[in-house]
């Protein structure tokens, strides 16, 4: 057993009979550090500023369980924004947590490939009754037992309130605590490990959350006014002072990878990073990575970019990336969503035109925007060309918490789609050599929604629940006011609440069913699939007519002295059977709704059938 403790700059550090304590604030001329031994009387000892703006202080007897603050000038206090613990939320003090203390079981692990991940999204509050991280543990067998290998932890960074999805977060280093302590989540980890699951975490590098972000009031060199996002000005990548933000945040990464084992991570929205340097801080955080932690275990980087570029996912001369591992593949899911539930409002336009070939398209190459002009973005063109990158460069789903928890009511697809046309897309997806994703619940078909919910202080609070029913005005569905009321308050318990999984649901017989299907397809894909995968070179090829698509994908031998092999996939989303289907050659792998003998058969709606195909010289 052993310790893990990344060491920086920022915040508290543990030593021998003294803590070391640390705050950038250039624009600060004096900080007092209040301090609080646990179970003593607590003191106000003045820091030393240095020319960079550094302000230290080294307390003999402080230790583990301590809290502290910083006192400005005007009285006013904050936490340590590099907190380790803030028990007390946002606003409270924080408190010195010594990771030395906890005793990982996990020496031998070394990560997994990334061919291998099928990756399951979730949110610590609402995956379990509980909502605590010693809770979702308890369920990490029933994850791994089903075919997940990989779950990826929406954000944990301490945000303001008992509920919120994660991305409002502020204090960067500290888990928060209406999940559990720092520990407690290690041994998530700990544990995941030990079922053979690697462990994401989602983190935001773009923004800090509306409350609680007391930066700005003594440190406003992390920002720079002359660049604004939609959450205001744009944290500080490459302005004056840049240096010591991107070290905060390449620090940041480290701390979650070294510190907490975790095997990876979700970088949201990186579109909305201003940062012109080069490198961008997303390669600097993959050079960090692959210098430091990435020696000893495969750690990924997975992102969230809008803008599709094809140019931060490419592969190195050793096939390794360059910066991202993989990218969540929004395009994949608009088309899916509008063949299976019809909807063409807003960014769904963009793949109503013909969405089974749009989806074949997605299947084959990734990305669908590869450098077309967006109807839905005034003619703006998206994206760059990703023919050149392996499957595995995207991670792909049916739905995200973004795309359930983003509609006025959180609906999931499998209660607004055809269920014949949804269930041949998950085959599709489960069977594809593209990363596939789960939200939370779609392994059982969860009856429960994922609502937005928050809870901020009383005034932000109403401007959100204003917010979040006028920005529903331009639809239809909601132009009066009447419709507007009806749509869930997102500070309200009641709209978490309802958004926590059933867990009771997967043993009912129209869920069981769901789960049965989804972990046979997980079972084909590991056996059959996955073997194959490592190694590939590139893109697809791909074909539709009437409803019916087809793609191919050349994958790696496999076992050495193996022939390379050829996957095939056809499947149905037409409103008719198809009559006369050619079959594509090789070794069935799975079908379901493919009829008649010999080389044609005929497809029903919904059909789906795969092939494995030995390619001899």
């Amino acid at each position: 057993m052993s310790a893990r403790t990344h060491r920086m700059p920022f915040g508290a550090t543990v030593q021998a009979g003294a803590v070391d304590f640390a705050l950038w604030a250039p624009s600060t001329d004096a900080v007092v550090l209040e301090h609080t031994p646990a179970g003593g009387k607590p003191s106000a000892l003045p820091m030393t500023r240095d020319a960079d703006g550094w302000h230290r202080l080294s307390a003999p007897g402080a230790g583990h369980g301590d809290s502290y603050s910083y006192r400005l000038p005007d009285g006013t206090r904050v936490p340590d924004p590099a907190s380790r613990w803030n028990p007390d939320d946002v606003h409270g003090p924080s408190v010195v947590t010594d990771p030395q203390r906890f005793a990982w079981t996990d020496d031998a692990w070394r990560g997994r490939p990334w061919e291998e991940a099928v990756v399951y999204e979730l949110h610590i509050g609402t995956f379990t009754e509980e909502g605590t991280f010693n809770a979702a543990r308890e369920r990490l067998g029933e994850l791994a037992e089903l075919g997940i290998t990989a779950i990826e932890l929406m954000p944990l960074a301490d945000f303001p309130g008992r509920r919120n999805w994660g991305y409002d977060g502020v204090l960067q280093f500290a888990p928060d605590a209406s999940y559990g302590t720092p520990d407690e989540l290690k041994a998530l980890v700990d544990a995941a490990h030990a079922l053979g699951l690697m462990v994401l975490i989602d983190v935001v590098y773009n923004h800090f959350g509306p409350e609680g972000n007391y930066l700005h009031a003594y440190c406003p060199e992390f920002f720079n006014a002359g660049k604004q996002t939609p959450w205001g000005a744009a944290i500080n990548f490459d302005g004056p002072n840049s240096r010591t933000v991107r070290d905060f945040f390449i620090h940041n990464a480290l701390y979650w990878i070294e510190e907490f084992r975790f095997d990876g991570m979700r970088m949201d929205a990186i579109h909305a990073i201003r940062d012109e340097t080069q490198p961008h801080i997303v390669r600097e955080i993959r050079e960090a990575i692959d210098a430091g932690p990435a020696h000893e275990r495969q750690v990924h980087l997975v992102l969230e970019n809008d803008t599709n570029q094809a140019s931060m996912l490419v592969r190195n001369a050793r096939g390794l990336p360059e910066a991202g591992t993989a990218q969540w593949n929004d395009d994949l899911h608009h088309a899916v969503h509008v063949l299976a539930t019809g909807e063409r409002d807003g960014y769904y336009a963009d793949y109503a035109d013909d969405p089974v070939n749009r989806f074949a398209l997605a299947l084959a190459e990734g990305f669908i925007y590869q450098g077309q002009a967006s109807a839905f973005r005034h003619g703006e063109l998206r994206g760059e060309p990703s023919k050149r990158l392996p499957p595995q460069a995207f991670v792909s789903f049916l739905q995200t918490h973004d795309q359930v928890g983003n509609r006025a009511f959180g609906e999931r697809i499998h209660a607004l789609g055809d269920p014949v046309l949804v269930s041949a897309a998950m085959a599709c997806l489960l069977l594809s050599p593209h990363v596939p994703m789960l939200f939370m619940g779609d392994e059982f078909a969860a009856s429960t929604p994922f609502q937005y919910f928050c809870d901020f202080g009383p005034e932000l609070a109403k401007a959100v629940s204003d917010g979040r029913r006028s920005e529903f005005g331009g639809f239809a569905a909601f132009a009066d006011e009447a419709a507007r009321a009806r749509i869930p308050d997102p500070n309200a318990e009641a709209t978490f609440l309802a958004s926590k999984l059933r867990w009771r649901e997967r043993g009912t017989r129209a869920h069981f069913s769901r789960l049965c299907e989804v972990q046979k397809l997980l079972s084909l894909r590991h056996r059959l699939i996955v073997p194959h995968l490592a190694g590939m070179a590139g893109a697809g090829t791909y074909s539709s007519d009437n409803g019916t698509l087809q793609v191919q994908w050349d994958l790696s031998p496999g076992a050495q002295g193996a022939p390379p092999m050829r996957l095939h996939m056809l499947a149905h989303f037409g409103e008719q059977p198809a009559q006369g289907v050619t079959m594509p050659p090789g070794e069935v792998i799975y079908s379901d709704g493919a009829g008649g003998h010999q080389g044609t058969q005929h497809l029903a709606r919904g059909a789906v059938h795969v092939t494995l195909e030995a390619l001899h010289a």
